[in-house]
C-alpha cells in the first residue's frame, strides 16, 4: 500500500475507476468494512485520513479525538486499501484558493445538526473538497452516521456530482455495541451503560407501531441512569420526517453522552432487518 501526503507530489499516479473511505483516522474494523466493499467495486482504493477541524464545534472534543496513524496504516493495508492518503492543512485549505462552503439545507437543522452547530457543514465541506481533490467514482460511508450519508448524498444529487455514495451497514463488538472511534475512551462500566443504545433500538424494532417504538425505545434509554440522552426518534429513512404508520422505510436514530463521550446509533425499525 502507498502512503501519500499529497496528491501533487511528483510520481503519483492513482490508477481509475477508484472507490474512495474518507475518514478521520482511529481505524477500526468498521472502517475494514467500508475497504472491503470498496474492493467489490475497483481495484484501486484510496482510504484518507484527516481529522477535520470543520466539523467540531468543541475545541476540547477535536483536542481529544484520537489520532493513531500508523495503527491506521496498518488497518488499512490490511484490509487491501492501495492508498493511504493523509491530507496536509494546506492541501485542503490552498492560501490561494478559496473553498467551496457547503450549506446543508433544512436536515442538516435536525438532530445531529441541531446539536452541534455547523457541524454538517463543516462535513460537507471537507467531503466535497475531497471529492474535487480526488474525483472518486464510488465513495463508501458507514450507515452508523446516518444523517451524515443522507447529507452526503443529497450533496451530490444537488451539485450534480459524477460520484456514486455507497452506504455499508453498521459493524458491531460481539456485545452489540456500534464500532465507533470514541470507543477507545469508554472504560467498561461505561461501556457497560453504552450497551443500553443497541438494545433499545432492537426493542423498538421489534414493535408494530411508531408510538410503541419510540415509547419502548426511549424507556430502555432510561434504564440505564450513565447514558444521558441527546434525542431518540423513530424517521423516514427517505426523508428524515417523523414516522407515520405508513412509512416504508422506518429508522430509529438515537444520540447521548455516556461519561462525556457521545456516542449515537441506528438501526432499521423491523426485526427481519437486526
Amino acid at each position: 500500500m502507498l502512503v501519500i501526503s499529497d496528491l501533487a507530489q511528483p510520481g503519483i499516479s492513482l490508477a481509475r475507476p477508484l472507490s474512495f473511505v474518507p475518514t478521520m483516522g482511529a481505524l477500526h474494523q468498521g472502517h475494514a468494512a467500508l475497504i472491503s466493499r470498496a474492493l467489490e467495486l475497483s481495484d484501486s482504493v484510496v482510504v484518507s485520513d484527516f481529522v477535520n477541524p470543520l466539523q467540531f464545534n468543541d475545541e476540547a472534543d477535536l483536542a481529544k479525538y484520537p489520532r493513531t496513524p500508523e495503527k491506521d496504516i496498518e488497518v488499512a493495508a490490511a484490509a487491501g486499501a492501495t492508498q493511504m492518503w493523509f491530507p496536509r492543512l494546506a492541501e485542503i485549505f490552498p492560501q490561494d484558493e478559496e473553498i467551496e462552503r457547503i450549506t446543508p439545507g433544512p436536515v442538516g437543522e435536525l438532530y445531529e445538526g441541531a446539536s452541534r452547530k455547523g457541524h454538517f457543514s463543516g462535513v460537507l465541506t471537507i467531503v466535497n473538497r475531497l471529492f474535487s481533490l480526488l474525483e472518486p467514482t464510488w465513495a463508501l460511508f458507514g450507515e452508523k452516521d446516518f444523517q451524515q450519508l443522507f447529507l452526503v448524498r443529497q450533496m451530490v444529487a444537488a451539485h450534480n456530482l459524477p460520484i456514486s455514495i455507497i452506504g455499508v451497514p453498521t459493524v458491531r463488538d460481539l456485545d452489540g455495541l456500534a464500532l465507533s472511534s470514541r470507543n477507545v475512551r469508554l472504560s467498561p462500566q461505561d461501556r457497560a451503560s453504552a450497551l443500553v443504545i443497541s438494545r433499545a433500538l432492537i426493542a423498538a424494532a421489534a414493535q408494530s407501531d411508531c408510538e410503541n417504538m419510540v415509547e419502548v425505545l426511549r424507556s430502555t434509554l432510561a434504564t440505564k441512569p450513565g447514558f444521558v440522552l441527546d434525542y431518540a426518534v423513530i424517521i423516514d429513512e427517505d426523508t428524515f420526517a417523523p414516522a407515520v404508520p405508513s412509512t416504508a422505510r422506518k429508522r430509529g436514530l438515537v444520540a447521548g453522552w455516556v461519561n462525556g463521550v457521545r456516542l449515537l446509533d441506528n438501526m432499521p425499525m423491523s426485526v427481519a432487518a437486526i
